[in-house]
């Protein structure tokens, strides 16, 4: 018998199709239901119901993910940008359900000249999403990951109870559910840390000629702080890798920027620097029309096998070597780059949040838009496996948000000295093991 809902359960088939595909489009687990959420209630409601007959449940954001992480084959896809209301601002923070995207929550929160501190360079994803990942962007390196910056959560776990967790209550629940790959509870609603937002940003982008020129100014640019925004790309141009640095300095009129200063004793090829100055808001959703530009192309509809990972400080320049040696500009698209940001680790907040243990880390990322073609699609997929390998042998650890083909001895190695804690958080907060599937970690 179905539960009593505000919302509703699906069992249409075209809603079906469309949750068991996600943005990288390569695995495809098809549910038996999809839950429209009216309320956390209506979570916990199927959840329970759920519960009592193991049926797998997985919540799905905007469904960003690489490799059917948010499916749930023959089981519930809770479909979260069902609840995505926004409440108001309060002095330093804002509650909102977590199907809200992070694109919506900075609309709010800039009507009263607020930000959250740290942004994902693509806006388009969900709170949700983001917390139960990490939640990286280009001022991480001062300000931790999003999971860094919530004060508070509401959450269902998998006998279907609603609690509130925090860092003073529950804090359990709150340390495993950041960074928990869904694995223990499905977060509903989130209050967020704000802060002063900029009115401007001045943006440089800045050509170097090599990784490890590029990393090296990195790291002296987030050892001083004079920008609040260092992140490294790496480009296919005209059948070659270009290496840039795109750093950001935020600020608000009568002060300015002068470009002198911040430039003057940085290592880039002299003459290759583009400098423009705009509005916040319109730097952070910088990838909306790239967005609108890739769905027009098809290219947003491809298969991804995006990687990431974490790697030690002192590996990450000849790691991007690697990379640039082994992969052929065109084999990432058009739209493909590699991406290089530092963290320092100190910032992390959570324990499932695995980084190498350094005060400093380089997220490494290959963002590739192949063609539809499943025999290069496989290609990839094995050539993540073995980039992931190596990174694994130099001290890396994954960021699970990509396509990497994980056998259960790789889950533990990911979490290594914190596996006994996941195991024991799973059996407390999901004793029957009906959250997050699609992951394949149990």
């Amino acid at each position: 018998m179905r539960p009593q809902l505000d919302g509703a359960l699906i069992d249409d088939d075209a809603v079906l199709r469309a949750v068991s595909i996600d943005f990288g489009n390569i695995v495809h687990h098809r549910p038996a239901a999809v839950l429209r959420p009216g309320s956390a209630a209506d979570v916990a409601a199927v959840v329970k119901a759920a519960n009592a007959f193991r049926i797998k449940v997985a919540a799905r954001g905007a469904g960003h993910s690489c490799y059917g992480q948010s499916q749930a084959g023959d089981g519930v896809v809770v479909d979260m940008t069902a609840l995505t209301s926004i409440g108001e601002v309060r002095d330093d923070r804002i509650e909102v359900a977590t199907g809200a995207t992070w694109s919506a929550v900075l609309r709010k929160t800039l009507e009263h000249g607020l930000t959250p501190p740290v942004l994902t360079d693509y806006l388009g994803v969900t709170v949700g999403g983001t917390l139960s990942v990490g939640g990286i962007g280009g001022t991480s390196y001062g300000r931790g990951l999003q999971l860094d910056n919530v004060l508070e959560l509401e959450v269902v776990t998998g006998d279907g109870a609603i609690h509130t967790c925090s860092p003073d209550q529950e804090r359990g629940l709150f340390d495993s559910v950041r960074a928990g790959l869904g694995q223990f509870g499905i977060i509903t609603r989130a209050t967020l840390r704000l802060i002063p937002a900029p009115a401007r940003v001045r943006r440089y982008h800045l050509d170097y000629d090599s990784a490890e020129a590029a990393t090296a100014d990195q790291l002296a640019l987030i050892e001083d702080g004079r920008f609040d925004f260092v992140q490294g790309h790496i480009l296919p141009a005209e059948g070659r890798w270009r290496h840039i640095l795109e750093v950001v300095r935020y600020y608000t009129p009568p002060d300015t920027v002068d470009n002198d200063e911040l430039l003057h004793d940085l290592n880039y090829r002299l003459g290759s620097e583009q400098i423009d100055d705009l509005p916040y808001w319109d730097f952070m959703n910088r990838l909306a029309a790239g967005e609108e530009y890739l769905l027009s192309t098809g290219e947003w509809l491809t298969p991804h096998p995006w990687w990431n990972a974490f790697l030690p400080v002192g590996r990450a320049s000849e790691f991007l070597d690697h990379l640039t040696d082994t992969i052929a500009p065109a084999e990432v698209g058009d739209a493909g780059l590699l991406l290089f940001y530092p963290v320092r680790t100190e910032h992390i907040t959570a324990p499932f949040l695995r980084t190498p243990d350094e005060p400093i880390t380089f997220l490494v990322s290959i963002l590739q838009y192949p063609p539809d073609d499943p025999e290069l699609v496989n290609a990839q997929l094995a050539a993540n496996l073995a980039y992931y390998r190596r990174a694994r042998a130099e001290g890396g650890l994954t960021y699970p948000i990509g396509a990497i083909p994980f056998e259960h001895e790789d889950w533990q190695h990911h979490f290594g000295s914190a596996w006994p804690d996941f195991l024991k958080a799973k059996n407390a907060y999901d004793p029957n093991h009906l959250f997050a599937p699609g992951q394949e970690i149990f």
